[in-house]
């Protein structure tokens, strides 16, 4: 399954019951998303790809099984949380953000939040192994969302991303404050090439 990074709503958690290294929660959508949706249908919550192993009315319910819960954010989840939602991608849809896998790299905390009149900009904090893979101008997934780096500190190891008032409106991200854990999904090919470059220095 593929998504596209752009996300079709903003969903609330109605329920999370967490057991042993294992976790449930149940969203409510609205009509229009969760029109054709089956059981087994894969969903990005949040950038991470899950299956509907329940439906009731407008409410769908997921599993999260414990190697999801330890690589990306969804272990904070709580009742009244919004996440943001997408649904696979069928052949012939456009694409308007990249090719998503829905499988996290990894998590990165929001360092700092600027907001100006014009701008929203949010920098982030990345560890040694993701840093090494983001570079300006290119794709990241941040909770699900199609995003352009802007620019990159590997001294501090942080990044930023610009939102646009569209991003802002249709997503969870005004939601999120300093310190927050953030969904991180390299772009395929940028790692692949990072990979292979390092591979070729070590060969030598």
């Amino acid at each position: 399954m593929v998504f596209t990074g752009i996300i079709q709503e903003k969903a609330r958690i109605i329920k999370v019951e967490k057991l042993d290294n294992f976790s449930q929660i149940e969203i409510e959508s609205s009509s229009a998303f969760i029109k054709g949706i089956k059981v087994g249908a894969s969903v990005s919550i949040d950038g991470v790809c899950l299956t509907v192993t329940s439906i009731k009315g407008k409410s769908l319910t997921f599993d999260i099984i414990v190697e999801t819960l330890n690589v990306t954010n969804l272990s904070n989840l709580k009742v009244s949380d919004l996440v943001n939602l997408e649904r696979a991608a069928r052949l012939g849809d456009e694409i308007g953000g990249h090719i998503l896998s829905g499988h996290v790299s990894g998590i990165v905390a929001i360092s700092e939040i600027n907001k100006t009149a014009n701008n929203y900009i949010l920098f982030l904090e990345a560890n040694d192994e993701l840093i090494k893979y983001i570079f300006p101008k290119g794709y990241v997934s941040l909770n699900g969302i199609s995003l352009t780096v802007g620019e990159v500190n590997r001294k501090k190891n942080i990044f930023s991303v610009y939102l646009i008032p569209e991003t802002l409106r249709t997503t969870t991200m005004t939601e999120k404050k300093i310190g927050d854990m953030i969904n991180l999904e390299i772009e395929t090919q940028t790692r692949n090439m990072v990979d292979l470059i390092n591979e070729m220095k070590e060969d030598k």
